[in-house]
């Protein structure tokens, strides 16, 4: 047996276990955790928002518009190429309503919750029995005073 060798395997093994540690580490923070859930919502949510664009306010916005299938009938032929740019134009409505939406969503909503969460953290809590009875005590300190006697 030769003991480098040996010696190099061990080192090897040990690197990969700590590698794998690391790896555990930070795989299961909290925060990977919640970027993975927020990524999977954020999926889910964009769906249904592509959902509300294309089966609700684009038919409608195709009523609207003249030819027979309203923008996605909006194409033009170049040297026996036809290029659809209804659909094109389609898309770009899609993703401002969805910018839209998300903007609302994310920026106003989401905001106006931190703001509000914020503003109850501010709140000053009210004092406790503890507190109330140290801060009169202090008072009677600084002004030199014994105590009124209550019989």
């Amino acid at each position: 047996m030769d003991p480098l060798k040996t010696a190099a395997t061990l080192d090897v093994k040990k690197q990969a276990s700590s590698l794998l540690e690391e790896f555990k580490a930070f795989a299961f923070k909290g925060n990977v955790i919640d970027l993975a859930i927020g990524v999977i919502i954020g999926a889910a949510f964009g769906k249904i928002v592509s959902s509300l664009v294309q089966d609700i306010i684009m038919p409608l916005v195709a009523l609207l518009l003249p030819g027979d299938k309203g923008y996605e009938g909006w194409l033009f032929t170049v040297h026996g190429a036809t290029i659809p740019f209804g659909k094109f134009i389609g898309e770009v409505v899609n993703f401002l309503i969805v910018a839209l939406v998300l903007f609302i969503f994310v920026v106003k909503f989401l905001g106006w919750v931190m703001r509000t969460k914020k503003e109850e953290a501010a709140a000053i809590p009210p004092l406790t029995k503890d507190q109330e009875l140290l801060t009169e005590i202090r008072d009677m300190l600084r002004s030199g005073g014994a105590p009124a006697q209550s019989t």
